[in-house]
């Protein structure tokens, strides 16, 4: 039983850890370099390569999602049970959903926007419709992301608490 439960962490530690990394390390560093080596263009490279990288991570964080449902699932099977087990697994489900939102219909539409767009979004003018909806997209996706951090820092808390 104690396997599963350090694996219950272990599984939760990358799926949040790639989260902060992605969020306060990855996107920085990115866009830091890329403006820095090209003022001009450097940004809208960044937020494709970025939207890269986010896109391979969102494969792990379905298979981080999958693998702590079924961690649960034979936690709860094998007994004992973890404390509250219904609402972790709807901590789960919401997180893979925040994932799932973003990858399936935020990236794609700010990817049209940045296909419709000669140079960098940001370049638009503040009136231009498609900087509305890419900042609007944007914010969505970042809430969203913060969300599912939190969540796994909460979860993991309580996992890490639970002697179950």
């Amino acid at each position: 039983m104690a396997f599963l439960r350090v694996a219950s962490l272990v599984v939760l530690a990358l799926w949040v850890g790639g989260l902060a990394i992605l969020g306060f390390v990855a996107a920085p560093a990115i866009f830091s370099a890329l403006e820095a080596h090209d003022p001009a263009g450097g940004r809208a490279l960044a937020g494709q390569v970025f939207g890269v990288v986010l896109q391979r991570f969102q494969y792990w964080m379905w298979a981080l999602g999958a693998a702590s449902v079924l961690l649960f699932v034979l936690r709860a099977l094998i007994g004992p049970r973890p404390l509250k087990l219904a609402i972790r697994l709807g901590i789960v489900v919401l997180m893979i959903a925040a994932g799932s939102v973003t990858a399936l219909y935020i990236a794609p539409r700010i990817d049209r926007i940045r296909n419709e767009t000669a140079g960098s979004v940001s370049a638009l003018a503040d009136s231009d419709p498609r900087k509305t909806e890419f900042g609007r997209l944007h914010g969505l996706s970042t809430a969203l992301l913060l969300g599912t951090l939190v969540a796994g820092v909460g979860l993991f808390w309580a996992e890490a608490k639970d002697t179950h």
